[in-house]
Formats: C-alpha cells, sequence, structure tokens
C-alpha cells in the first residue's frame, strides 16, 4: 500500500473495473467508449488484452451493457451493477463503524459430517467462512451476529444430515478456555491493522505535503479500499465487548476514512483525463464518492 508509484497487478479485473466504475460512474446511462475502459485498467498494471478479456466476461455476465456507433463499442452500467456496487461500497463503509449493536448472544452452528465426506465438509467450511462465521472446534462454528437464517440455508445447500443452529449466551468456567470470540486469531488481526495503520499513516503524510499526482491518487485510493475491504474476509466485524483493549481496527478505518475522501478530487481529476482522450463530451459526468454520500446511502 506504501508504493504508490508502482502500477499494481490485480487478480480480480472484473472487481476491479466495478469498483471503479462505481466509485466514478455511478447513477449514470451515457455509455463509455471501450478504450476509455482499457486504458482505466492499464492505469493497475492490465495489458490491453487482458482488460479486454475482463470487460468481455462482465459484458456476459450482464453487469455491463454493449452497443456499438461505427466501428466503436460503448459499454454502459446497468441498474445491476449500480446496485452491486452500492451494496458493496456501503458495506465496505459500515464495517468496524460501530453502528451494529450486539445483544450477547452467539450463533452457534453445529454439525456432523463423516470422514469419508471430506469434499462436503471442505464446502461447507468455505460457506461458513464467507458468512462470517469462524471455527470454536471441529465442527462447532460461531458468530457474534445472528445468521441463523444464513448458516441453515447452506447447511441445506450442501446436503448436511446432522447439523444444529443456535442462538446463546455463554457462560465462563475458570477452568476452561473456551470463549468464541478464539474462533479468531486476535493477534494476528491486531497485527494486520497495526501494518494498516502504519502504511497509512506514511501515506496521509504524503497526501498532506501535495507530493500526489492524479495518476497517483487513483491508484492509491483504490488500493487502500481494496487493502480496508480485505479485513471483511477475516474480520466478522467483532463487537467490541468481545475485544481487547485497546483495539486498532477504529484507528485503522479513521485513516482509511481520511485517505479515501482526501484523494476523492484528485483520483476524479484522473478519471476524467482517461475518459477526456476519448470521449471529452463525458468527462466532467465522473464524480467521485466520499464516505458521506456512502453513509447516506447506508441510512436511507
Amino acid at each position: 500500500m506504501n508504493d504508490s508509484s508502482a502500477r499494481p497487478q490485480y487478480q480480480n479485473s472484473q472487481r476491479l473495473l466495478t469498483a471503479l466504475l462505481g466509485d466514478y460512474w455511478f447513477w449514470r446511462r451515457e455509455p463509455l467508449p471501450s478504450r476509455v475502459l482499457v486504458d482505466l485498467l492499464a492505469e493497475f498494471g492490465l495489458a490491453e488484452q487482458a482488460a479486454r478479456a475482463a470487460i468481455r466476461r462482465l459484458a456476459a455476465r450482464d453487469l455491463v451493457t454493449v452497443s456499438k456507433v461505427g466501428r466503436t463499442t460503448f459499454y454502459g452500467v446497468p441498474p445491476k451493477t449500480e446496485d452491486l456496487a452500492m451494496r458493496r461500497l456501503i458495506r465496505i463503509f459500515r464495517f468496524g463503524s460501530g453502528d451494529r449493536a450486539w445483544d450477547g448472544l452467539w450463533t452457534f452452528v453445529m454439525f456432523s459430517v463423516p470422514e469419508e465426506q471430506r469434499e462436503l465438509r471442505r464446502i461447507l467450511r468455505t460457506r461458513l467462512r464467507a458468512l462470517g462465521l469462524g471455527p470454536l472446534y471441529d465442527g462447532v462454528w460461531v458468530s457474534p451476529w445472528d445468521l441463523t437464517e444464513e448458516a441453515c440455508t447452506s447447511l441445506s445447500a450442501v446436503g448436511v444430515e446432522r447439523a444444529t443452529v443456535s442462538r446463546a449466551r455463554t457462560t465462563e468456567c475458570d477452568t476452561l478456555n473456551g470463549n468464541p470470540v478464539t474462533a479468531w486469531e486476535l493477534p494476528d488481526l491486531a497485527r494486520e491493522y497495526t501494518s494498516f495503520v502504519e502504511d497509512a499513516t506514511q501515506l496521509r503524510a504524503r497526501i498532506a505535503e501535495q507530493r500526489t499526482t492524479p495518476a497517483d491518487a487513483l491508484i492509491i485510493r483504490t488500493k487502500v479500499m481494496a487493502r480496508w475491504r480485505s479485513f471483511l474476509d477475516i474480520d466478522p466485524d467483532l463487537p467490541a465487548e468481545v475485544l481487547p483493549h485497546p483495539w486498532p481496527r477504529d484507528e485503522a478505518r479513521r485513516n482509511f476514512v481520511d485517505i479515501y475522501d482526501n484523494l476523492g478530487p484528485l483520483a476524479e481529476s484522473r478519471m476524467r483525463e482517461i475518459i477526456n482522450r476519448h470521449a471529452p463530451e463525458l468527462a466532467g459526468l465522473a464524480v467521485h464518492r466520499t464516505s458521506t454520500n456512502l453513509q447516506r446511502g447506508a441510512d436511507s
């Protein structure tokens, strides 16, 4: 995150493109020339062939619309993609905000899968982890949030025959170490947040010194967003009540929001520059989002 001058490669170029369109081309019905999208992905290290392949895959999934004028292909953003981008961004900005009240109950997902059904067990674990549950014991997964409906759906979908889903409080026993929060490696998680804060502090210093170009701003803002988004995969937004104090997530979130908001105008100007190369009449329509915009969207 601290090397902003390099052009980073992104494993999921489709997600990258939908994120960029969601950030700077939301609620726009005007289609963009394909060359704009190719140049936009080139900012992040994607070669033209890889960029065009990503665009075609998005079109095949109906996440962008396709039209032609003469020999030029245009791609637009349908409501389906706007909704997807909005939900994703709202989730990212609500994460760690402390706006979820915890009722003190844990969701326990308990199941028994025969040893010979290892593939089923692997699929189930992947689904439970994606929901935000953590493995407390072999065959016992937990979450501080009410995921009973989602867990039951996942158990049924993969064909688990013996399982129990329950919401309950825990009772501490002096001789036992079974706090549900131990399903997550808190020391490792704290180190990840601390590392984010350290890198973000350096970036904020650079931004304050006005040493960031529009091209850098577009990349940094997107990289910081992607790194903050990665915390959603390893932290189910654990309630403050179960975490040690002090806990670095709040500081990490403040740094993320500060960078995202402060780099918005510069990143927007780079987006306009890229559009202006191929469709100058559309360049002025690119607009950046802010955390305030997104919080209003979440509250509406």
